[in-house]
């Protein structure tokens, strides 16, 4: 079982859900080997890190879920079911029933997005011993370029397509390839081998899948004003009571990211006490994959480092 062929079983949550997962196991000569439990974004699954865990599953215990409304797993179809408790909540019930005390939690674009929660809610338990995030923004930092940078805002408003419901009828004609090639530039060439392409492809045109998938967007509480609101903060506004980091942080950025300009690294060193930030050069928003040898060195020396 290697890069190519990751079996998954099927979780039971003590929370209803079930989540198909890979977990690699224990490897053989380190009884004593870390958890590291990886998260995919948008629109994506667990093989967004197909080159990491195959990188890393002789050292570590490599645990990847295909998370809430992607693929086989649970696909709840009501708004409420994605609220970021929720999917944070999954993760920790999820190592519950891997029975693992303590873990690593990676993530990338959405799943970074839920790292981050779960780092800050598990940090003070010692549950949550690292956090590594790539291309997915701070909830403090991100909410407040929404208000204050073009560049950001502009980046962003495919979620305001993605939150329409006047988009809906398209979603179930085409699966969730309608809504992308509308909102978002998908079909751009890329680094993805052609065959996790169709997969993908393939995994779109699912209609529950779709609507779980688009669910986590409408959900969130996160704000993003038109192109014609004001750039600046609201009166109203007051920053997430959030508190500071204080576990190892590895933050991964492909500085050419469309919908995620460098601008979300300013401020990190403010909110993390211990953070650790490589940048990847010409590398898009998929740098696990983009930029894979790349994403591995960062992660070794960062995990050697931290173990």
């Amino acid at each position: 079982m290697g890069e190519d062929r990751m079996e998954q079983r099927r979780i039971d949550l003590a929370n209803g859900i079930h989540l198909d997962v890979v977990d690699t196991g224990t490897p053989a000569d380190r009884p004593d080997a870390p958890a590291l439990i990886f998260l995919h974004g948008f629109p994506e699954s667990h093989r967004t890190w197909r080159h990491q865990i195959a990188h890393l599953r002789d050292r570590y215990r490599c645990i990847a879920p295909d998370q809430r409304g992607y693929r086989n797993s649970s696909k709840p179809q009501d708004v409420a079911s994605y609220t970021p408790d929720k999917l944070i909540g999954d993760i920790f019930l999820l190592a519950a029933e891997l029975g693992i005390p303590e873990f690593t939690i990676i993530g990338h674009d959405w799943g970074g997005a839920i790292a981050w929660g779960i780092a800050l809610a598990g940090q003070g338990t010692g549950r949550v011993t690292r956090a590594v995030i790539a291309n997915a923004p701070h909830p403090a930092i991100f909410q407040r370029l929404l208000y204050t940078d073009r560049q950001q805002r502009e980046s962003s408003q495919y979620m305001r397509g993605f939150r329409d419901t006047a988009n809906d009828a398209l979603v179930r004609e085409h699966g969730l390839t309608g809504i992308l090639m509308k909102e978002v530039r998908w079909d751009r060439p890329s680094a993805m081998e052609p065959e996790e392409r169709e997969a993908l492809m393939e995994d779109w045109q699912d209609r529950d899948a779709a609507f779980g998938m688009l669910n986590w967007y409408r959900a969130s509480p996160v704000k993003v004003p038109a192109m014609d609101e004001p750039f600046a903060l609201p009166d109203d506004y007051s920053p997430p009571a959030l508190p500071d980091l204080a576990i190892p942080t590895l933050v991964i950025w492909g500085m050419d990211d469309s919908a995620l300009p460098p601008a979300n690294l300013d401020g990190l060193d403010a909110v993390i006490d211990d953070l650790t930030i490589v940048k990847v050069p010409e590398s898009g928003h998929f740098v696990t994959w983009e930029a894979p040898d790349k994403v591995n060195a960062a992660l070794d020396e960062f995990l050697a480092r931290t173990d």
